[in-house]
């Protein structure tokens, strides 16, 4: 994970982590974009996968879930790491262009609200609360506006940029509509190694990223339980809680999607079935929580029959089943 998350190493991808080949050797590209939650998986994939085909060069990039889309449906890349179901306007794009895909489930993650270490009174936040501070329109400048025993001290908000997947599911889940979200004193990245430094620099900062990163950083940061309502237990992100789903609203799928033109090329197929078959131990090795090995063998089966188009309806993920969403017929 040292250097999982650092974009001067994604540039380099392209040689340094897959490995070039040397003495005139045959070389075949895959190009794959977007989601900086996906990245730290399917780079260590990479990683792994270049001891089988030495080969292959790996060119992997990071423009966010929306930004690597905006590339795919057009044909411009192979994968597509997603950390929420495409849109209605993207699928629109593919048709358009003729792109079919596959989607393919590879772990679950947990949007995590991560505050500095040194905050010593925040104990949990509500959905409410939460949509207090983050939704369009919030009149939230310091703690204190959220609960009135906490100190009048300015708040700093960090997201994630707004062509992040994860923006998109936390201002769905929180604030009701994706892409809804005060702009006002909000520092937005799509590299979530700059959320994190910001939160781990200011003692009245909050932000939040995908789980891997904060369990990353627990040195330097603290994650904030969540209740549903003010009855509700408070529930920390953990393998466990994203596992199970009580870590709610906030737990969700993440996904990689395959051309299916692309997913005709060899070097493609025996990526995509080594990363099938490998993902719950990379998932595990980098921070995120495995699904369950029956569903990684749906996903496979959906891949070895070129199962195309989503599973989901309007980029929604919440309550749905995976094991009957990704049931091959």
């Amino acid at each position: 994970m040292k250097a999982h998350f650092t974009y001067l190493l994604t540039l380099g991808l392209a040689c340094t982590m897959t490995g070039c080949p040397t003495n005139g050797s045959k070389t075949s590209k895959l190009r794959i974009d977007g989601s900086s939650t996906v990245h730290p998986i399917t780079e260590a994939v990479a990683e792994s996968y270049r001891d089988v085909e030495p080969g292959l060069r790996v060119v992997l990039n990071v423009s966010g879930t929306g930004g690597g889309f905006k590339k795919f449906v057009k044909g411009e890349t192979d994968i597509n790491n997603a950390s929420r179901p495409i849109k209605d306007k993207e699928l629109k794009k593919c048709e358009e262009n003729k792109v079919e895909f596959i989607e393919l489930p590879v772990a679950f993650d947990g949007i995590t609200i991560a505050i500095n270490p040194k905050n010593s009174f925040v104990d949990h936040l509500t959905v409410a609360e939460l949509k207090k501070i983050w939704d369009a329109g919030s009149k939230v400048t310091t703690w204190k506006d959220i609960r009135s025993s906490w100190p009048a001290e300015k708040i700093k908000l960090y997201s994630p940029g707004t062509s992040s997947g994860t923006f998109d599911y936390f201002t769905e889940a929180i604030n009701g509509h994706s892409g809804q979200c005060r702009s006002e004193s909000v520092s937005f990245s799509e590299d979530d190694n700059v959320l994190v430094q910001g939160v781990a620099g200011d003692q009245y900062a909050v932000g939040f990223f995908g789980f891997a990163y904060y369990v990353e950083n627990k040195a330097k940061l603290k994650a904030v339980p969540i209740k549903l309502d003010e009855k509700s237990a408070a529930i920390t992100p953990s393998d466990e809680t994203i596992n199970n789903g009580s870590y709610k609203p906030l737990s969700r799928p993440i996904f990689i999607y395959v051309s299916k033109a692309a997913a005709e090329r060899k070097e493609v197929q025996s990526f995509v079935n080594y990363y099938m078959t490998n993902g719950a131990k990379v998932s595990g090795s980098v921070g995120y929580v495995a699904l369950p090995k029956a569903l990684y063998e749906l996903a496979q089966e959906r891949f070895n029959k070129r199962v195309t188009g989503s599973a989901f309806k309007n980029a929604k993920t919440a309550g749905v089943n995976l094991m009957s969403a990704y049931k091959v017929n």
